[in-house]
């Protein structure tokens, strides 16, 4: 067994326009890092916590990572020692799954340190268990399953767990404007409706049925016309400045469509080449522009890896 480790697990886009909660993909960059070290004194120790501002708890009942890590250690019954660095390489409340990340590099550490006893999908009760800590007890799958398993993922259910990685055309691109501002997961979810219109989710139900048809198959004018969200988009976009004229200018550059990261403020579109891509994100940076807000753009296919061992 080896005595240590260092892992990097990718950030991710969730609700991806129509598919609230059920759907997501793992981009390449960024993510968060975590080391492991295995120790002859008992417990878990989270000794150094780096890029959160010194915001994040050591305690480790209190750390997405460091929950994620005693649920796995707990139920493996792992009786030595292990000591954690979390490295965040991406911002706290961005949208891209920053809580995840953190406790998906958490459990897959240690379980390719203790060889692979657990496949990445018997993973995500674990991972999850980090995830309850940012939202409010009920745990949603979407970053956590697009993180850990790569790709671009459906969460079909949570009871019984059951999550689908789809095949998508090899030239689709994201670009993803992330704005510097931080915006509460728990506090999007409470504004949200409780009831919609029945005519609403039939449009929303037409649109996933056909953003997964436009995706497996390669038809990018189909996965344009359905990315549409006519629920949970009109609500949360109010939230995040410019996001009207953001989304404008990514679709006169041409991206396919565009629409909220996650809960955001991080912004996706997606685009059917790597030069497409590239203009919408420079026509999403006039928009933070004009409007005196800073922001990230990061360019990805989808990350079809997940996280790796990097050390």
């Amino acid at each position: 067994m080896k005595k240590s480790i260092k892992v990097f697990a990718p950030a991710s886009v969730t609700n991806v326009s129509c598919g609230f909660d059920i759907m997501g993909y793992a981009i390449d960059w960024p993510g968060d890092e975590v080391v492991l070290k295995i120790k002859d004194k008992p417990g878990i120790r989270i000794t150094k916590i780096t890029g959160d501002g010194g915001r994040l708890p050591l305690d480790p009942k209190k750390n997405t990572a460091g929950l994620s890590l005693l649920a796995l250690a707990d139920h493996i019954g792992f009786k030595q020692g292990i000591e954690m660095e979390l490295h965040k390489k991406m911002a706290l409340g961005s949208g891209l799954g920053s809580s995840a990340a953190s406790a998906v590099a958490s459990v897959f550490a240690l379980n390719e340190i203790l060889e692979k006893p657990f496949t990445r999908k018997e993973l995500l009760p674990f991972a999850l268990e980090g995830e309850k800590l940012t939202c409010g007890g009920t745990p949603h799958a979407d970053n956590v399953s697009a993180c850990l398993m790569g790709g671009f993922i459906i969460v079909r259910s949570l009871d019984p767990m059951d999550v689908i990685t789809i095949n998508t055309p090899a030239n689709l691109y994201s670009t993803i404007i992330h704005p510097h501002l931080e915006i509460n997961t728990a506090d999007t979810r409470k504004i949200l409706r409780k009831q919609i219109l029945l005519s609403d989710a039939v449009k929303q139900w037409g649109n996933v049925a056909g953003l997964v048809t436009g995706l497996t198959t390669g038809d990018y004018d189909l996965i344009g016309r359905s990315l549409h969200d006519v629920i949970i988009e009109p609500i949360r976009s109010i939230l995040i400045p410019g996001f009207n004229d953001i989304k404008s200018a990514a679709l006169e550059a041409g991206a396919l469509g565009c629409s909220i990261s996650g809960s955001g403020p991080s912004v996706f579109a997606f685009s059917k080449s790597k030069a497409t891509a590239e203009k919408v994100g420079e026509e999403m940076k006039k928009v933070l522009k004009t409007i005196k807000v800073k922001g990230d753009l990061y360019i990805s296919k989808i990350n079809k890896k997940g996280p790796m061992v990097i050390g």
